[in-house]
């Protein structure tokens, strides 16, 4: 199959035909769901590059070491000097680099292949070696986003991108089927079966060759260099690599076109394969905001009436409950809570989601064979990237550091040709790898949290958390208390669609059984820790604090601090305590603040709810989780 035969998505195509003629244009991203054919165009598209162009494709175990290039052991030992061996980024030179499931890769080495691509060289200080070297190269990407999201700043660095969905059209997806199929049975996609000769593509390499040596003599007027920084302006575009990348895509469509210089229709072309990620963001944020606004205008109508019966914390309506609670069976469930009379309770819509600050968390001493996204740890294994040499023995030997061990004592034991190394010169790697978390919400839905829809402001809140955490390979899990109860309404998981979904139904209503709710993180903690005792686990404890109804027959303050302290005997596991109390009133309990005394958490109160102080304060505490550890 060649580059021509496949059916459809021309976006896509166009954008690797621009690259190809100006290695400015800063690559393409291909964004869309799975099998639909990313990586069989990206692949056909070597057909395209000259003969002697590589095409590398970066497997995502790759190390740093074989990216970026080191010393080659075996030539250093021989001709005693040190010989550098050149990495991935060395060989494709001139060439292409293509990632499938980029969002899948180590974010340090994305981070480290986009800036050599940027700068056009690679500049590797290691080992005692220093080194530059040119690698200008084609940055060819492919990610599917239910598996996450890539980093807003690592996407602007991408010149392109195309949204790439499965074809629709009867039509067209019977040719694909029709072409697989004689694919298949020729094996090598011959022109016997149906298909185009591999030299069918010779006319379009051609083009972008000739393209290439003519692009020098495109002009890019005045006026265009206006038109480009109005339409970026006009789109809130961020930054300027937008209006960069734009100019060298116009230009180089331009010269694909044999065009002396560059007109609107060029850069209208090419718009949205330039600037479609750098403004879907603020698109989904303008969307987000637009919802939250409708859904303020209509609330107020649907929760005036039934706020009237909530439960507002006062001793008067603790009793209220206490009576009503009398008249239940106490065999009341989550999923028949839409029965209930509103005057119990009430479901709060989701307040408006944000995009959260990096989380930072301090690395520890633990050796861990976890995977994530999230803090450096220890790894177990020979995964991850190797940092230093330790004498402590395993399996994953330091080769360069056991050869400077031995080094000084060549002459004394008599070395002649080969290099004498001891047990004692033994030097073995300590590698780090990224790992995820588990982060347990536990959500009082009693009736206080509906007072002045706080409720609202909290969801909105953890969703954007929850959000974050996906993003970053974390697990999540929500307990929610209320009533007589506390129940796990989203078991630990990875599923920012599920959580979503059962963070919008949560209810608000009934008494506060807030021993329950600490009660029921301990087993959950429990259970994951039997099964991964490596796990690191943050609590994140939202409530006003005013317990009324206790799970035995001691008091609830008694069982609260009971709980507390089975809590605080768990390993690798830390506290953050969020005050919903109206701190506005004249009178005030700070209960919330003696819980959070009890556990050891760190104490907030409800402003701290606000989107980006919650964020905010979750990532300080997580930067200082087992700080006694590292």
């Amino acid at each position: 199959m060649t580059f021509s035969d496949f059916v459809g998505h021309e976006d896509a195509k166009l954008a690797l035909i621009l690259n190809a003629v100006d290695f400015n244009c800063g690559g393409v991203l291909f964004v869309g769901e799975k099998g639909s054919g990313k990586t069989t165009l990206s692949r056909l598209f070597r057909n395209l590059l000259p003969e002697q162009a590589p095409f590398v494709e970066i497997p995502l175990n790759i190390t740093e070491d074989v990216l970026l290039g080191g010393i080659d052991m075996e030539e250093t030992i021989q001709s005693g000097r040190k010989v550098f061996q050149h990495g991935i980024l060395s060989r494709a030179h001139g060439g292409v680099i293509y990632i499938d499931d980029i969002n899948l890769l180590s974010q340090e080495l994305v981070a480290l292949i986009i800036e050599v691509q940027g700068r056009g060289e690679n500049i590797i200080e290691r080992e005692g070696l220093t080194l530059k070297h040119p690698s200008r190269f084609i940055l060819i990407a492919s990610m599917n986003p239910e598996e996450g999201a890539l980093s807003p700043h690592l996407l602007d660095r991408f010149g392109m991108c195309v949204l790439w969905e499965g074809l629709r059209e009867t039509s067209q997806r019977i040719e694909i089927m029709r072409r697989a199929m004689q694919y298949q049975e020729s094996g090598d996609g011959s022109q016997k079966s149906g298909f185009r000769d591999k030299n069918h593509d010779k006319e379009l390499k051609d083009r972008i060759y000739a393209s290439r040596s003519f692009l020098k003599d495109v002009a890019v007027p005045p006026e265009i260099i206006d038109y480009i920084t109005q339409l970026c302006i006009e789109n809130y575009i961020s930054g300027h690599r937008g209006d960069i990348y734009l100019t060298y895509a116009a230009r180089a469509y331009a010269a694909y076109c044999n065009q002396g210089k560059v007109r609107e229709e060029d850069v209208d072309a090419v718009v949205p394969l330039v600037l479609i990620h750098r403004k879907r963001m603020l698109q989904n944020m303008e969307q987000e905001r637009h919802d939250h606004e409708q859904r303020e205008e209509n609330q107020p109508q649907e929760h005036e009436k039934p706020q009237e019966h909530e439960n507002t914390g006062d001793p008067k309506d603790n009793e209220t409950d206490r009576d009503m609670s009398t008249e239940s069976d106490g065999t009341d469930d989550f999923s028949n809570q839409q029965q209930e009379s509103s005057s119990k309770e009430e479901v709060f819509e989701t307040g408006r989601a944000f995009k959260t600050r990096r989380l930072i968390f301090r690395k520890d001493r633990v050796n861990r064979s976890a995977s994530g996204r999230r803090t450096k740890t220890r790894s177990k294994d020979k995964g991850g990237r190797y940092v230093k040499s330790i004498l402590q023995p395993r399996k994953d030997i330091a080769i360069d550091a056991t050869i400077r061990a031995a080094a000084p004592y060549q002459k004394i034991r008599g070395r002649k040709e080969t290099l004498l190394i001891y047990d004692e010169d033994l030097r073995y790697r300590q590698r780090e790898r990224k790992m995820g978390h588990l982060v347990v919400f536990v959500v009082d839905g009693s009736g206080s949290m509906g007072v002045q829809k706080r409720m609202i402001e909290t969801k909105g809140a953890i969703r954007s958390l929850l959000m974050e955490c996906y993003q970053k390979r974390d697990k999540v899990s929500m307990i929610v208390f209320r009533k007589d109860r506390a129940k796990v309404i989203l078991p630990p998981s990875s599923s920012v669609e599920l959580a979503s979904k059962r963070l919008r139904n949560i209810p608000v209503g009934g008494k506060t059984p807030l021993s329950a709710g600490l009660l029921e993180a301990y087993n959950l903690i429990r259970r994951v820790a039997l099964k991964s005792p490596e796990t690191r686990f943050l609590v994140v404890l939202i409530t006003d604090g005013r317990a009324n109804h206790s799970i035995s027959e001691a008091p609830v303050s008694e069982e609260i601090e009971k709980v507390s302290r089975l809590l605080r005997e768990l390993k690798f596991t830390d506290y953050i305590v969020v005050d919903t109390e109206d701190k506005g009133k004249f009178i005030k309990t700070d209960l919330a603040l003696q819980i959070a005394s009890q556990l050891g958490a760190d104490y907030h109160t409800i402003e701290d709810l606000r989107s980006d102080y919650l964020s905010e304060m979750v990532q300080m505490k997580k930067a200082e989780l087992f700080v006694g550890l590292s």
